[in-house]
């Protein structure tokens, strides 16, 4: 079966389904009133210098100022990271990993005063309560490089392994960019003619000088410079040659799409399609179901185990279960298939639910060392797929993996979902019977402490039944015991854990 790219757009939501025979590998949300902002550029001004957490506070026009750490606004020609939100993979020169790339020798307050204006690029998107992170190191994607304005040096993929191609792609770039102009050959570069990466070279540089014009007619905090849409975010950075096709519901997108890679990707053969069936293209390619069933939490392997994921606001957490698995040999072969299976639908889900930070994953425990050894190995080499960064330790004596999952942008739980208003976000709601005996022990604190002749009870109907059928018994002792008369009525706009007392006099 084929390897599709699958838009979904109208004039309020963007989804972008990459679909591999049949199944739904990756999933990207953009709601319109909640754009990305990963890669936009703004003039800032740095309004707070905390010397203590080595870094500031920048107001770049957004709702919450934006967090800028010492080594992403210091530059000394040794290598920077460019992690703007764009899906690009490190170079290999020296001190191009870690945040900001570089072993800090300088303070955040001698590079930085307040009120100082300076351009900067959002980096990260704003999460929870966190404003979004920005750099002073600017990196522009085009489809095979990635220009650094601030930068020296040319960069390989590392996934780019040949040698003779690496010195063939430094040697082009090296003879065809500006003085003191970086760049970074990304994966897809490899085996790309001289004219194409020259076509790169210049898209770029136009673009960096259309920044740097604007840059001085900005006043900060200002937008200088607003990433790509959503549509063609993805043709650049998730298109790749082993597609089948790309198919797009909406005309107008879809003319973009083609004017896009017409111009950016002139010799790479490409099948893109204009959908026009009556019926909803997530429907028509089967999606829909698939989306849908990225919000439970438990998920079933095919042998008749399952998974359970919870994500939480530090962390994930994985847990497996042998389920309705019972095997065939013996305890040790059953449990080991199905971590293996589990290894398989645990990367995948990382992937399409797009859970990043930390994950600690609850493998079945297994008394052989070498079964760990099997297990730990798989995973690993199913985390090599996946384009966000990820560090994985060995499964400890409890059978537990820890790892790490680059956070680039929003999980999709947190985009399409919200806390619930009946728990709070708990994923709990007290018994009907805790609710009941909690309105006992209130009850008496009012009738000892209130003058009123009666007290009226309004509760949820399912705790009223409670209440009067099943322990109507309690409730006329405690009129007998203070002389006052017990009202209950039901408000079904009530949860089944709220209630309201109240005196009547």
């Amino acid at each position: 079966m084929a390897k599709e790219m699958i838009f979904n757009c109208n004039e309020y939501e963007t989804r972008i389904a990459i679909v591999d025979n049949g199944t739904l590998t990756n999933l990207y949300v953009e709601r319109w009133d909640e754009r990305s902002i990963a890669g936009n550029i703004y003039m800032g001004k740095v309004v707070r210098v905390l010397p203590g957490m080595q870094a500031a506070f920048v107001d770049v026009g957004l709702d919450r100022t934006a967090f800028l750490y010492v080594a992403d606004a210091f530059y000394d020609g040794r290598g920077i990271d460019f992690t703007s939100g764009i899906d690009v993979d490190n170079g290999d020169d020296p001190g191009m990993n870690g945040t900001g790339g570089q072993t800090m020798n300088h303070s955040i307050e001698d590079i930085l005063q307040e009120g100082q204006e300076l351009l900067v690029q959002a980096s990260k998107e704003p999460l929870g309560s966190k404003g979004a992170r920005v750099t002073t190191h600017v990196s522009l994607p085009g489809r095979n490089l990635v220009a650094m304005p601030s930068a020296h040096h040319i960069g390989i993929s590392r996934k780019i392994t040949d040698e003779t191609e690496r010195e063939r792609l430094r040697t082009i770039i090296e003879e065809i960019r500006p003085p003191d102009f970086g760049f970074i050959a990304r994966t897809v570069s490899e085996g790309r003619c001289r004219d194409e990466i020259e076509k790169d070279v210049d898209y770029l540089i136009r673009l960096w000088n259309t920044i740097t014009d604007k840059q001085a007619r900005v006043g900060a905090p200002g937008l200088v410079h607003k990433e790509l849409s959503m549509t063609l975010r993805a043709i650049r950075d998730l298109y790749t040659e082993d597609m089948d096709r790309i198919v797009v519901d909406s005309s107008v997108e879809f003319e973009k799409a083609n004017e896009f890679m017409q111009y950016l990707m002139p010799n790479v053969s490409y099948n893109l399609e204009l959908y026009e069936e009556r019926e909803p293209i997530f429907d028509h390619f089967g999606i829909e179901v698939d989306v849908e069933k990225l919000f439970n939490k438990k998920v079933w392997l095919k042998s008749g185990g399952f998974i359970v994921i919870e994500e939480t606001e530090a962390l994930c957490s994985i847990d497996v279960n042998t389920g309705k698995y019972v095997g065939k040999r013996n305890l040790e072969d059953t449990i080991l298939k199905t971590n293996l299976e589990a290894v398989k639908e645990i990367a995948h889900q990382l992937r399409v639910r797009n859970i990043g930070g930390i994950i600690i994953i609850d493998f079945i425990d297994m008394e052989i060392e070498r079964n760990r050894e099997i297990v730990y190995n798989a995973l690993a080499a199913e985390l090599q797929k996946d384009r966000s960064k990820t560090s994985i330790h060995k499964i400890s004596e409890l059978g537990l993996i820890e790892m790490t999952r680059q956070r680039r942008r929003r999980s999709l739980s947190k985009i399409m979902c919200e806390s619930c208003p009946y728990c709070g976000g708990r994923g709990i709601v007290k018994s009907k019977a805790t609710v009941y005996y909690e309105i006992l022990r209130e009850l008496e604190r009012h009738l000892i402490r209130n003058m009123a002749h009666s007290i009226c009870v309004l509760l949820h109907p399912d705790v009223a039944k409670l209440l009067q059928e099943d322990q109507q018994k309690l409730l006329d002792k405690l009129e007998q015991k203070y002389g006052k008369k017990i009202i209950v009525q039901t408000d079904n706009s009530f949860y089944q854990d709220n209630y309201e007392i109240i005196p009547m006099h």
